[in-house]
């Protein structure tokens, strides 16, 4: 009998030990390709299909509710049970498919949704109901929101076109404590009894103009495109414009910006602050949340300052100390450094005239010579430094050339603050669409 050489069996052994750890490496990938092949075997499911060019096309930030001996009203309830939320959002650009985010940013306890659904709005509470669709978080109906977290909804096949109204219906059955809201949404609500998330016009008696639940919409939009995103204040949140006209003046930007395929996102809270907390936190604090955050974000402008100037020592803070100019540019020094850490664009406005601010008010101390010293100081810094990467000068928009400090008669709102419809409208077309 022949018996091969000892190199030859050494050969052989080696061969097979190689030959099993193929079989072994190709049934471990069979083992984990398995639930690849069943789904493509099954098929997608919708809440599954988060591929796209997801960009952010509209939200309100989200504030935390305030207490009962603060300066203004909630405009909201201390709680809901068993009620229906509907609210209107214009969005700035359209896309194939839609998505939503719930906030329960600033909640204490878990948030139930009962059920929400999406469609066109056809005004006055109602919807096109041909459009109507339900939305679903991770493939089913109902979801629950943890305690200081947002909730982002799964994609919703519901086609839009640039400037379209949508109206979002959610159902919270259990009680729920309002903690998390945007106060000042120029824009009307409706809370209604039970569920009525598919009600093709709901129970408009109880009406407001404050913003609860959704924070967010984003859009599956086309290719290349993207958003601006606006940091600022009720100048930028729409105080002053006219309620349900979109007419804040980055509605106004958003009309003009749409055919380039970009969205305008309003980050504005009514009372915000650059440096400090109030209605709403300080800017540095949510500026990754509401800016930065957003998806396809490419150009932040930063609006703020105001507030900052005029609150200290009148009823919104008495006991508050006046910033200095080097703490204001301190402040958007970082905002700068951020936004380049993310390659984003951040251009810097001016801050418009206020003289005669809130005359006749518990406020009538918001505008003080040495306030308006100090604006004028942060606005040459604004315009000389070269530390944004552009300016857009509201401040000469806005002013009237015979009374530098104050508000132009046709762009004021008449509280001498807030600039009106033709305020938005100038201060919108004087952007130059090329900066973005």
């Amino acid at each position: 009998m022949f018996t091969p050489p000892a190199f030859c069996l050494a050969s052989t052994r080696m061969i097979d030990k190689q030959f099993a750890a193929q079989m072994r490496a190709a049934a471990a990938r069979t083992v984990r390709a398995f639930p690849l092949m069943l789904l493509l075997a099954l098929g997608t499911p919708t809440w599954a299909a988060e591929s796209g060019n997801w960009v952010s096309t509209w939200t309100a930030s989200p504030q935390a509710v305030w207490g009962a001996d603060f300066t203004f009203d909630t405009k909201v309830p201390s709680e809901l049970k068993d009620q229906t939320l509907r609210q209107v959002t214009r969005i700035s650009l359209g896309g194939k498919r839609v998505r939503i985010v719930v906030a329960n940013d600033y909640g204490k306890q878990p948030m139930q949704i009962g059920a929400a659904r999406i469609a066109l709005s056809s005004g006055s509470g109602g919807i096109v109901a041909v459009t109507d669709r339900a939305i679903t978080f991770g493939g089913q109906a109902s979801a629950t929101v943890p305690p200081g977290a947002p909730l982002l909804s799964d994609p919703i096949d519901l086609p839009t076109t640039a400037l379209a109204s949508l109206a979002i219906s959610i159902y919270l059955p259990e009680p729920t404590p309002a903690s998390t809201f945007h106060w000042d949404g120029v824009q009307t609500a409706w809370l209604a009894a039970g569920n009525q998330v598919a009600a093709e016009r709901i129970d408009t008696s109880k009406p407001t103009t404050a913003r609860m639940l959704v924070s967010a919409v984003q859009v599956d939009a086309p290719a290349h495109a993207g958003a601006v995103v606006v940091l600022g204040d009720s100048i930028t949140d729409g105080n002053g414009a006219t309620v349900d006209g979109n007419a804040r003046w980055p509605d106004h930007l958003a009309a003009r910006l749409a055919p380039r395929k970009m969205a305008v996102v309003n980050a504005g809270i009514s009372g915000a602050r650059l440096l400090r907390d109030q209605m709403g936190v300080n800017a540095l604090a949510r500026f990754e949340r509401d800016l930065l955050g957003q998806p396809g974000v490419r150009s932040v402008i930063v609006l703020l300052g105001i507030n900052d100037i005029s609150w200290p020592g009148t009823a919104f803070d008495p006991q508050g100390a006046a910033p200095s100019a080097d703490s204001l540019i301190a402040g958007y020094r970082q905002l700068i450094a951020r936004a380049h850490a993310r390659g984003v664009r951040i251009l810097g406005a001016t801050l418009p005239p206020f003289e005669g601010a809130l005359a006749g008010t518990p406020l009538a101390d918001y505008h003080q010579p040495q306030k308006d010293a100090l604006r004028q100081q942060i606005n040459l810094w604004i315009r000389t430094s070269g530390e944004f990467d552009a300016v857009i000068d509201f401040d000469d928009v806005l002013k009237d050339p015979a009374q530098p400090a104050r508000l132009l008669p046709a762009f004021d709102s008449g509280d001498h603050l807030h600039p009106g419809d033709r305020g938005n409208a100038a201060m919108a077309d004087a952007v130059d669409l090329e900066l973005l």
